[in-house]
């Protein structure tokens, strides 16, 4: 009775469109589910962020499950996801993607999850890693393990925001570290990012994570920027 009363005076909002959702609807609402602007890349092993690793880093596959445009309700939620303490809309979101990647033949022989490690400071600023939230979802939906330790960030870089492509890749070349190369030998690795632009951050990450003896890896983020 009491949440009832609460959602009476204070009713929860959908996290893209700010509408009141309705009582069978979660963070966001049915209408906007619906409407996502999904890629579809899962099922293209030629798509756009395959073809931005070609020749760069050798990947199994990539893809991402959301095209976003500047001010667009992806856009929104992101920001949500990573500046206004929401990081339930990464587990929700993975959910969503993870159940797509499942449909995929390319995504199917799996070890383990990485996300894209944040430095220990900017963890500690924002509270959580959320990569790492995106991975949760994704573990959830596909029943594979999640490994937030044996892939570290070492140095806290300058935000990748307003660098072009070779800044962005000096930046990053020298930050990660593999900190248990045991656990991750002749594993299938899924990468996890929650937007791809230039790659420059995932490119990094796979140089690091390839050179392991037998591993793989495969690639995906929340978003990717629209034509």
């Amino acid at each position: 009775m009491l949440k009832d009363l609460l959602n009476l005076l204070y009713p929860l909002q959908c996290l893209a469109c700010r509408k009141n959702l309705h009582q069978n609807e979660t963070l966001i609402c049915l209408e906007c589910l619906l409407h996502l602007p999904k890629t579809n890349f899962h099922n293209d092993p030629n798509n756009a962020v395959c073809q931005l690793f070609w020749g760069r880093a050798e990947v199994e596959t990539a893809t991402a499950f959301l095209f976003f445009t500047k001010s667009g309700k992806v856009q929104h939620l992101i920001h949500q996801l990573k500046y206004s303490k929401k990081p339930e809309i990464g587990v929700y979101l993975g959910k969503v993607f993870g159940k797509d990647l499942l449909k995929s033949p390319y995504f199917q022989k799996v070890d383990v999850i990485i996300p894209v490690p944040l430095h220990p400071k900017r963890r500690k600023i924002r509270g959580y890693n959320q990569s790492e939230k995106i991975a949760d979802g994704l573990s959830q939906a596909m029943k594979i393990p999640v490994d937030t330790t044996s892939f570290v960030r070492r140095t806290n870089t300058e935000t990748q925001t307003r660098k072009n492509r070779f800044s962005r890749w000096e930046n990053v070349k020298e930050v990660f570290s593999v900190d248990n190369e045991n656990a991750l030998k002749n594993k299938h690795v899924l990468l996890v990012d929650d937007v791809i632009t230039t790659g420059a951050t995932i490119e990094g990450c796979i140089r690091k994570l390839t050179a392991i003896e037998g591993a793989r890896v495969s690639v995906v983020s929340l978003a990717f920027p629209a034509n």
